[in-house]
């Protein structure tokens, strides 16, 4: 499709005004960062892979009646996606201590969790994109009361949901973040699931192996992201059932 006017630019993705009003264009980039963009590299066929697998993460969600901005695919690289505004907030879901929580709390990596934690982290790169409390969000109007027990709700839906897809398929869902949108119908607000779903906000780990299936692959120097994120489409069917270590993908 002809490009239109770019209106952000980040460090996975490029949104762009969308054909119709109210939508945005979000273009998939192959860059891929860690450690606040410290890390950086171009990874062939990254953003062709978390395309299609936030196309499948989010067409599912909307199918169990989870409000996502999914519209539709564009081609490989876009997707078509509802305008909104963003909660300056991450909100992570954390069945396993990993990461941050274990250099923080001192869990060894790979602890269960007597249940799932939900963190919120402030929106900022320059500041590292700290974790906060719901008195700071409450305190600072990023977000009403009312607004976290949507979020809440909504975080642990999608916890649900995606626990049960990598299960599945022989994956340990171990963490994730979403960010959260709020659209207007009228004088309604409704909160959605927004941004993407991949291997880029999850980590995912084999059940059997305990094999890494996501960014620690690049932030820890543990092989090849793209056969990595090629593993997880193919166990969920979006790739062919075949050796493939490129990202070609059905339609």
């Amino acid at each position: 499709m002809a490009r239109r006017k770019k209106i952000y630019e980040g460090k996975a993705k490029i949104l762009y005004e969308g054909p119709e009003p109210g939508t945005i264009v979000q273009y998939f980039k192959d860059d891929a960062t860690a450690f606040n963009a410290e890390k950086k590299d171009v990874i062939d066929g990254k953003g062709v892979l978390n395309n299609r697998l936030s196309e499948f993460f989010m067409s599912g969600l909307t199918q169990i009646g989870v409000p996502n901005h999914f519209i539709r695919r564009l081609n490989m690289r876009e997707q078509l996606v509802r305008n909104c505004e963003i909660v300056p907030l991450e909100v992570i879901v954390r069945n396993y201590a990993a990461g941050s929580m274990s250099k923080r709390l001192g869990i060894a990596e790979g602890t269960q969790l007597p249940r799932p934690i939900v963190e919120y982290c402030y929106k900022d790169d320059a500041l590292g994109d700290p974790l906060v409390t719901e008195e700071h969000i409450a305190a600072f109007g990023w977000a009403s009361q009312q607004d976290m027990d949507d979020i809440l709700s909504l975080a642990l839906r999608v916890n649900d949901f995606m626990s049960g897809i990598m299960l599945a398929v022989g994956i340990r869902l171990v963490d994730f973040k979403i960010e959260i949108g709020r659209v207007f119908e009228g004088d309604y607000q409704r909160l959605i699931v927004a941004d993407e779903i991949s291997p880029d906000s999850c980590r995912l780990w084999d059940i059997e192996t305990g094999q890494k299936l996501d960014k620690d692959v690049f932030r820890r120097d543990l092989g090849s992201l793209t056969d990595a994120y090629s593993e997880v489409a193919r166990r969920l069917g979006v790739l062919p059932q075949s050796n493939v270590t490129k990202p070609t993908l059905i339609n």
